[in-house]
This record gives C-alpha cells, sequence and structure tokens, in this order.
C-alpha cells in the first residue's frame, strides 16, 4: 500500500528543510514553502548552486508564521520577526521578477555572516499571484516551479544501487529535496506516471517532471559540493528528451486539505494506461520513464 513516509516543507528556498508530521496544504503547497528567499544586494535569489552554504541554515516557523528561527553551525541563532506588510522590494528568480517584503537589517546581517556574501531575506509580498504552468497547472511561493515535489523511495534505491555499481556512495534523501516521499511503489518511478492523486484531504495533479541541477551534488550536511555525483550516473538511465536529466516529479496542488505522513497515496488517474509522462532520451530507460 503507497503511503506517504515523509513530508518536507522548505521556509526558505535553497536552505534546510523542516520535517512534518501532518499539515494543511494550501494552493501554494505545504505551510510556509519556500515563502521567504535569501537574495544579493541586486534582489537575485541565491540558490545552492553558486552559495552551497545556503544548505547548512536550518530555518523554522513559529507563533503561528509570526516568527522566523534562522540556525546554523558555528552561528548564533536569529529569530526574525516576520514582516507580512511593509514596502515592496524588487526581487528575480531565474530571470523572472517578483515583489517582495523585505525583512530587515538583523536578517541580512545574519546571512551575510553565514554565507560570506552581502544577503538579505525576503518573503512574498501579499497579493503574489504566480501561475506555474504544466501539465495541470497551479501556483506556488517562491519554489523553482510547482508547489508540491514527490519522490518515491524506490526511485532513491534504484539510484543508490546504480551508484554503488559505479563505486560511488549512496546518496541520502536529502540531496533531491522532495516535498512528499512515497513508500509502497515497488516500481521505480512510479510517480512519472501518475496523472491525478489524493492524499488524506489534498488532490495533486502531475505538472511535469523535475529537471536536476547542481544543487544535487551539495553534501546537505557541510554545504559544500561533493563531485559529479548523482548527475553522472542519473544521466546514463535518466536523460530527458527535452533536455538535462529528471528525478521525481512536479505536482500542482488541485485541492488544498490536510496531509499526513502515513496517508495512503490514492491514484486516481495514471498517463495513458499508467505509461509514463516523462519521455526520456538515449538508452538505460526505467520501465516507468
Amino acid at each position: 500500500m503507497p503511503r506517504v513516509a515523509a513530508l518536507i516543507s522548505y521556509p526558505v528556498n535553497g536552505c534546510a528543510g523542516t520535517p512534518l508530521e501532518r499539515a494543511v496544504s494550501a494552493p501554494a503547497g505545504l505551510p510556509h514553502d519556500r515563502a521567504f528567499m535569501v537574495v544579493d544586494e541586486e534582489g537575485a535569489f541565491r540558490s545552492q548552486r553558486g552559495s552551497p552554504r545556503l544548505a547548512l541554515i536550518r530555518p523554522g516557523v513559529e507563533e503561528g508564521g509570526r516568527l522566523l528561527l534562522l540556525d546554523a553551525p558555528g552561528a548564533a541563532p536569529v529569530r526574525v520577526p516576520v514582516r507580512a506588510e511593509g514596502p515592496r522590494s524588487g526581487a528575480t528568480m531565474h530571470g523572472r521578477p517578483f515583489e517582495a517584503v523585505d525583512q530587515g537589517e538583523g536578517a541580512a546581517r545574519w546571512l551575510t555572516g553565514v554565507l560570506g556574501e552581502p544577503s538579505r531575506l525576503v518573503r512574498v509580498a501579499p497579493g503574489h499571484d504566480r501561475v506555474v504552468t504544466g501539465r495541470f497547472t497551479g501556483t506556488s511561493a517562491f519554489a523553482d516551479s510547482s508547489s508540491a515535489l514527490v519522490l518515491s523511495l524506490s526511485s532513491l534505491d534504484l539510484l543508490n544501487g546504480r551508484l554503488a555499481e559505479a563505486g560511488a556512495p549512496a546518496l541520502p534523501m536529502d540531496r533531491f529535496r522532495p516535498n512528499i516521499v512515497v513508500s509502497g511503489w515497488p516500481e521505480p518511478h512510479t510517480e512519472d506516471g501518475v496523472l491525478t492523486m489524493r492524499i488524506g484531504g489534498t488532490g495533486l495533479g502531475f505538472s511535469k517532471p523535475c529537471k536536476r541541477c547542481a544543487v544535487t551534488t551539495v553534501d546537505q550536511d557541510t554545504g559544500e559540493k561533493a563531485g559529479p555525483e548523482p548527475l553522472r550516473t542519473l544521466a546514463s538511465y535518466r536523460r530527458w528528451a527535452e533536455g538535462g536529466v529528471v528525478f521525481g516529479a512536479k505536482f500542482a496542488v488541485l485541492e488544498p486539505g490536510p496531509i499526513a505522513v502515513g496517508d495512503e497515496v490514492e491514484v486516481h488517474d495514471w498517463a495513458e494506461g499508467e505509461r509514463a509522462l516523462v519521455e526520456l532520451a538515449g538508452p538505460g530507460r526505467a520501465a516507468r520513464g
């Protein structure tokens, strides 16, 4: 029986995740997911691609969203009173402009010290109406695209088996920063073929495959780039026909509602009789992708 093995929200885009036992999803995904973002002096977002030490920052949302705790090794934790309203500042992510609310000098000084480069913290502005495209469209805060990234344990097991064959160490799930981890799908990459599903009171629709980048090469415990894996191995069997490699699937929230670890994953519709939605190129195709 497929079930939710883990739920993870990422309050600050690019920083460590916060495990959840239960939550109520919103159109933009799990509570507070990517509601905040670290930017440089020009307002361009920082990611682990260029600032791998972001992985060391462990955010926590307190007092019903009114307080943000930031913690990192070697730095005293700081509590940031959340500014939901205030003067708007410009922020850009992947070249797309957004309005954001700056979270003040205290957060900026702390982030600059931890990352070793001038940085500020911003929050999504009221009225944020971002539309994310895909097979099913939806919205998200400052996530790269769709509001929920789903990855199965069997997909990770297959990758780690191939890494072992190549003489490389196994990788933990946090390298791939999923929101929903599914157990009980025996066939790897089953998530590729799901069109719509329900988990608890949350309805989800497939948006697009998750295209992978250099963030997957960052050790989430040390904040350092750890080499070519897993991208080198993924390229041997998960090359996307549209370019790059893919691992996991992005979903739009079609119906917000409660969701919890242990909930059954009920697939309502499969893509064309359980055929994968993800078309891969070249040899070494997995059975479902």
